[in-house]
């Protein structure tokens, strides 16, 4: 009896999934039937599937009468996840009216999820109809981007509807025709509002700010967004994180919590902003940002610095390069401290932090450990041709890479003009312009061509090496041949 209620128990419990199961035999059928729906391209194997399923599972819950979920496993049902170049796991797809409308490139987190597709649901821009709808609408936690329109057939409301569509996924927009909000707000005719979230409301910047220029273009508008929506210090999260990180970044880590503790949040970053602001008034370029350091705590250790400790604020910068200052003095509350550092961050005085392992004392083997601290003379070395591989020491499909790469570098050792190396990309800074996604990723950095490096995408086996270097190799490569190397075994054993 016991077993049969656990029995039932189970499959309640597989019922109670709000994510669908979409196979070959019914994918095409049912994927129509949403306007809107996010499918997950998955293998049962797959460790970031795993990863994945639970936030998938809370997002779809919460999302549930708004976006639907999906998922297909693509072990079971090869047909689908062929036609749509399934290549990797997880892939997530957009499909609007049962078609591919393109990959999701949103947060992973069930909170990233629910933000990003809420903004894909519905219209692009929301019409406000009230004095309580607008007030809802500025309420919310993220800025809002509102339109005035007197007329709403205008040309204005057109392009502002344009740019509400390009950018529907980033940002919040909506917009009104109603005469009261219009002239309660200061606009005359048309204009266009950005407003800044409530809880970030402070003394050094306005907490809206007004479009500008005399025509009203869809580029125009886009570019009004970009250069405001942020202000001048944001509360970054996994859900904006993308948008603030390409570009040269100061970022304090602190307890930075809005919902629980927004008085405390604004404390620390009402300091970090009156700093920045006599720098940017200064015409200084650099980005601010707050960020909870819990929530960022691999961004944290990416810096040097244990966070597991301690109120105060812990600070780095990093640029859109890729290099990284650290703040190693205390931050203080006069903001003395910040200030000094970003004196000397202007003025050249920082030493960028490198996350390195030690320099080999003996590198002298057939494939060359390459660390952050000899990057630049191993791989930069404008002379020599580098094929180097990037590896996890966890990851299998590089211990199974492993002798190979190790039975190349001895059949090129030989050549003085190519270098075989490899570097733990968990334990090393890995340089711009390498992008490391996953393991083992393998590129080939030309004589010099040291800023163009190239992706290798080949085979794995020792001839798809060798037959990959002898195309794209600088000068003619030297392989020691088998029978020589056979020669010299037996000699040696004499």
């Amino acid at each position: 009896m016991l077993s049969l209620l656990f029995i039932a128990a189970l499959a309640a419990t597989a019922r109670a999934s709000d994510v669908l199961d979409l196979t070959d035999d019914d994918f095409d059928s049912k994927i129509g039937d949403h306007d809107l729906i996010l499918v997950e391209f998955f293998a049962p194997w797959c460790g970031h599937c795993k990863r994945l399923a639970p936030e998938y599972e809370v997002a779809a819950t919460r999302l549930k009468g708004i976006v639907s979920l999906a998922k297909v496993d693509c072990t079971a049902n090869s047909n689908v996840c062929g036609k749509y170049g399934v290549s990797g796991y997880p892939t997530l797809k957009i499909f609007r009216g049962g078609e591919d409308s393109g990959g999701y490139d949103g947060p992973r987190t069930a909170d990233g999820i629910v933000s990003h597709l809420k903004k894909q649901a519905g219209p692009a821009s929301v019409e406000i109809k009230s004095e309580a709808e607008f007030e809802k609408f500025i309420g919310d936690r993220d800025a809002s981007v509102v339109g005035f329109f007197a007329d709403g057939g205008s040309a204005a409301q057109g392009e502002f509807l344009k740019a509400a569509s390009a950018y529907r996924e980033s940002y919040r927009f909506a917009h009104t025709n109603v005469e009261d909000l219009l002239n309660k707000n200061g606009v005359d005719g048309e204009g266009i509002v950005l407003f800044r979230p409530p809880q970030l409301s402070n003394k050094f910047e306005d907490s809206s700010v007004k479009f500008t220029e005399e025509s009203f273009t869809s580029a125009k508008i886009k570019k009004f967004i970009q250069d405001n929506f942020f202000g001048m210090c944001p509360h970054m999260t996994d859900d904006n994180k993308d948008q603030l990180k390409g570009k040269d970044l100061l970022v304090a880590y602190y307890d930075v919590d809005y919902e629980k503790n927004p008085k405390g949040s604004n404390y620390w970053r009402n300091r970090v902003m009156k700093v920045a602001k006599g720098f940017l008034d200064q015409g200084k370029k650099l980005s601010f940002a707050v960020a909870n350091k819990n929530s960022f705590s691999h961004d944290v250790s990416e810096l040097g610095v244990d966070g597991s400790s301690g109120e105060l604020p812990i600070v780095g910068i990093r640029t859109a390069k890729g290099d990284k200052y650290v703040m190693k003095e205390e931050f203080s509350r006069d903001g003395k401290a910040l200030e000094g550092f970003l004196q000397d961050y202007f003025d050249g005085k920082l030493k960028r932090y490198l996350k390195s392992e030690a320099v080999p004392e003996n590198n002298d083997g057939p494939v060359k450990v390459v660390v952050a601290e000899n990057f630049d003379s191993i791989v930069n070395d404008d002379g020599k041709d580098v094929l180097v591989e990037f590896y996890a020491p966890w990851c299998g499909h590089c211990k199974s890479l492993e002798p190979k790469f190790k039975e190349l570098g001895e059949k090129l050792s030989n050549d003085p003009n190519i270098v075989i190396a490899k570097m733990d990309a968990t334990a090393n800074d890995v340089p711009s312009p390498y992008e490391v996604r996953g393991f083992p990723t393998i590129y080939f950095s030309p004589a010099g061509q040291k800023q163009s490096p190239k992706k290798y995408e080949g085979g794995r086996e020792v001839s798809d090496f060798i037959t990959y270097l002898k195309r794209e190799a600088t000068n003619a490569v030297v392989v020691e041949e088998e029978d020589k190397k056979s020669k010299k075994k037996k000699k040696s054993e004499l």
